[in-house]
């Protein structure tokens, strides 16, 4: 038998081969081919300033893979399926074709509305961005209901009666209650967090009666992750937030400066002009908000000194910025008192008095 024969008869008996790697060469090639063209379009559109066109080119790549070997691999598995009838677990091909189409419209939808969700809060695609917070919020509601659909989509695809399935949620609501209380807490505990708007994402939160201090990562349906000062994330169940006081230091007007500042006894004929003087300084001062309280009083005989209250509020509200000013505040205050007035602050002292007789006894 020569070559020539020997290969008419593989490709005679075993032609269904030959369709295998002609469909999965055709599929590979077709893969290579949009990824290269992918590649080379996304290059392009990112230096326009349009943002639908890479939004639909970033939403449709992965999906479009999916299909591509969705497609190809059932396609071989038909072919196979045709040649040896013996593999009967591949009669399910059209269901899995089926199911795979719906996975594709899903995953094409959500990755759409989550590119939406984030090209409305950011700056750079939005000229005026929306709440991140309401944004995240209706995302998440829309890709919840696409997943919902999507399940009830599949299930008819086993032939699984779609009534059959809300009767038996019907009845068994009450014991998901019971076995998911928690969890249902924590949902709708999100759901006061999105409708209430004590806090969004980015914000900085504490609150008085838990340990809870940091700034706001993410608003799960379950649990919120709030990264602390020291970098380290801290997952608190959203039923807490109903139950707890929460304060939004980042949603302050401005930071307040108070201090009492202690002169000494022996400069009590100076006290009036020192006041006078710090008052005038944050006055003038340009990094005070002299639009709200600012006052600074003689307002306490100290066991030690003279105690001056300084009370007044910054035009920043941020962390470091506020305390340059404040450091700033500080200084011009002793160089009041010391250097203007000729003062001093005054520190813890004792004075011993003794009888006239013991201190002659004791210099005799």
């Amino acid at each position: 038998m020569n070559i020539a024969t020997w290969f008419s008869n593989i490709t005679t008996n075993y032609s269904w081969i030959m369709q295998v790697i002609v469909v999965l060469a055709v599929t590979t090639l077709i893969y290579f081919v949009e990824t290269i063209v992918y590649r080379s379009i996304v290059k392009h559109f990112e230096k326009t300033k349009r943002i639908w066109d890479d939004l639909l080119l970033h939403t449709l790549h992965p999906p479009f893979i999916f299909l591509v070997w969705l497609i190809g691999l059932t396609e071989v598995a038909n072919i196979i399926k045709i040649a040896s009838p013996a593999f009967k677990i591949l009669n399910l091909t059209s269901m899995i074709r089926q199911i795979g189409i719906i996975i594709f419209v899903v995953w094409v939808i959500m990755r759409f509305i989550k590119q939406i969700g984030e090209r409305l809060v950011h700056p750079a695609y939005c000229k005026r961005p929306l709440d991140k917070t309401t944004v995240d919020l209706i995302t998440k509601l829309l890709v919840l209901s696409v997943a919902i659909v999507a399940l009830l989509g599949v299930l008819q695809q086993f032939n699984v009666r779609i009534s059959a399935i809300l009767a038996l949620f019907g009845g068994g609501a009450i014991v998901l209650g019971f076995g998911a209380q928690s969890l249902l807490t924590n949902f709708f505990g999100a759901l006061m967090v999105y409708m209430d708007r004590p806090f969004s994402v980015g914000d900085w939160i504490s609150s008085p009666d838990k340990d809870i201090e940091g700034t706001v990562e993410q608003i799960g349906w379950r649990s919120t992750r709030i990264r602390t000062f020291d970098k380290r994330p801290l997952y608190v169940p959203n039923a807490i937030f109903s139950t707890v006081a929460i304060q939004n230091p980042s949603r302050m007007t401005n930071r307040r400066i108070k201090t009492t500042v202690g002169v000494r006894f022996q400069d009590a004929p100076k006290i009036a002009a020192i006041v006078a003087d710090i008052d005038a300084m944050l006055h003038n001062h340009p990094d005070i908000d002299t639009r709200q309280t600012c006052f600074v009083r003689l307002n306490e005989f100290g066991e030690n000194s003279l105690n001056i209250l300084v009370y007044t509020f910054t035009k920043t509200t941020e962390w470091v910025k506020f305390q340059a000013v404040q450091e700033d505040v500080f200084l011009k205050i002793i160089d009041i008192i010391y250097n203007k007035h000729s003062a001093a602050m005054a520190f813890p002292t004792r004075t011993l008095e003794l009888p006239a007789t013991l201190i002659n006894k004791m210099k005799g």
